[in-house]
C-alpha cells in the first residue's frame, strides 16, 4: 500500500471540481492516470494492462491501494463471474480506503466492497461478475467516490448501493450493461440514500442508469450524461421503486424526472 506526491495545481484543480460535487476530506485523492469521459461522441479510449495478477484470497485494502494498472482476477473460491448472491470480492475495502489504477478482469467474482467511505479512482472492469462494486457503509456521512474508470458487460448492476450515505460517481464510462447505479430495493436494513452521477459516458445496450426507492426518501441526480447508440432512447433515466426491507422483488412505479427523487432534466442527456 502506497501513496505518491502529486503535482499541487492538478491535485487543487481536481479537489475543486469534486467538492462542487459534495465529495471533500479523505474520499479525495487525484492522479495524472486519471482517465477522463470524452467529449460528445469521443468516448475515452481503455488503459492497456500492465501485467496481469491471479487473486486467490480477497485483498483487504486500508489507507490507499495502487494496482500500477496491473489486471486483478480471481482464481480459486473467488473463480467466477455469475450472478451468484453469495460470492466474495476480489478487494475489501475499509472506511475511508482508495483504491486506485486497477483494472478488474475475468472472473472477477463480486468485484469490489467498500465498508465504509471509499474511493474508486481510475479503476476499471472488463467484465463485471455480480457486481462491480458493493457500497456497505452504516453511516449517514458515508461517501463513496467512484472518479474516472469504467465498467463493461455487467448483466445486472454495474454499482449496488446497499449502504446509507452518498455516492458519487463522475468521469466514468459503462457500455452493455444492466443498471449502472442501483439502491438495494429489498435489503434488511435501509436507508435514505443520496445517489450524483455527473459527466459520465453511458454507450447501450443498457436498461436504466439509476434505480432508487421512493418510499425511503432516496434521491438521484443526474448532470452531463451523454448517451451513445441509443437512438430510440430506450435506456431509463432515473427508475422510481418502492422498495422493502421483507426480501421481496420491488416494484417500478416510475421513471423520468420528478423533481424530488428523479433530479435531472433534458438538457442534462444528450445522445448521439
Amino acid at each position: 500500500m502506497t501513496s505518491h506526491k502529486r503535482k499541487t495545481g492538478r491535485r487543487r484543480a481536481v479537489i475543486g471540481g469534486l467538492s462542487a460535487l459534495g465529495i471533500t476530506g479523505a474520499a479525495i485523492v487525484t492522479s495524472s492516470l486519471l482517465a477522463p469521459a470524452g467529449a460528445a461522441g469521443a468516448v475515452a479510449a481503455w488503459p492497456e494492462a500492465k501485467g496481469d495478477k491471479p487473486v486467490a484470497t480477497t485483498i483487504e485494502v486500508s489507507g490507499t491501494y495502487d494496482g500500477k494498472l496491473k489486471r486483478f482476477h480471481g482464481t480459486g473460491e473467488l473463480g467466477s463471474d455469475g450472478q451468484d448472491e453469495s460470492q466474495k470480492p476480489v478487494f475489501v475495502l475499509k472506511d475511508g480506503a482508495v483504491l486506485k489504477n486497477v483494472i478488474l478482469g475475468t472472473p472477477a467474482a463480486d468485484g469490489v466492497h467498500c465498508l465504509g467511505s471509499c474511493t474508486l479512482q481510475n479503476v476499471w472492469w472488463e467484465n463485471v461478475g455480480e457486481d462491480a462494486a458493493t457500497f456497505k457503509g452504516t453511516s449517514a456521512s458515508s461517501v463513496y467516490a467512484v472518479y474516472g474508470g469504467g465498467a463493461k458487460s455487467a448483466s445486472d448492476k454495474v454499482f449496488q448501493f446497499n449502504g446509507a450515505g452518498k455516492l458519487v460517481v463522475t468521469k466514468f464510462q459503462v457500455s452493455d450493461f444492466g443498471k449502472l447505479v442501483r439502491s438495494c430495493g429489498n435489503c434488511k436494513k435501509q436507508y435514505a440514500r443520496t445517489i450524483l452521477i455527473n459527466d459520465v459516458d453511458v454507450t447501450a445496450p443498457g436498461k436504466s442508469i439509476v434505480g432508487v426507492n421512493a418510499n425511503y426518501g432516496d434521491t438521484a441526480t443526474l448532470r452531463n450524461i451523454r448517451i451513445h447508440g441509443d437512438a430510440k432512447q430506450k435506456i431509463k433515466p432515473c427508475t422510481r421503486f418502492t422498495g422493502n426491507d421483507t426480501g421481496k422483488e420491488p416494484k417500478e412505479i416510475g421513471t423520468g424526472p420528478d423533481g424530488t427523487t428523479c433530479r435531472y432534466a433534458a438538457g442534462d442527456l444528450s445522445y448521439d
